[in-house]
């Protein structure tokens, strides 16, 4: 064999690989079926965060000027408002990180 055919045989299992790679998923089912679930539990968590601390303040405040209940349930409403604005905030990052590695994919086939 000269040095051209095996530049050529170089290139094709290069090419080969490459294939490999992009068919065969980069983790295994279960490691993707937790990082689903890892981002369900940091959304839950952001909404009851949310609904904890403006229960906390509305309490709080409520104590502080004898005014209960009102206080605790503006300020839980408003920590709900938050936790929900989190949660949309976390989901489009998620989002995006999604189409940019599905982008990414779509480049690395053409």
């Amino acid at each position: 064999m000269n040095d051209r055919d095996e530049d050529a045989i170089r290139a094709l299992e290069a090419r080969i690989a490459a294939a490999k790679s992009r068919a065969d998923p980069e983790r295994p089912h279960m490691e993707e079926h937790y990082s689903q679930a890892q981002l369900a539990w940091r959304m839950v968590i952001e909404l009851v965060a949310g609904l904890g601390i403006g229960f906390g303040i509305g309490f709080g405040l409520d104590w502080l000027f004898g005014t209960r209940p009102w206080l605790m349930v503006v300020f839980t409403l408003l920590g709900f408002v938050a936790g929900v604005k989190t949660m949309i905030r976390s989901a489009k990052e998620i989002q995006r990180a999604a189409e940019a590695k599905n982008e990414q994919g779509t480049q690395d086939g053409d």
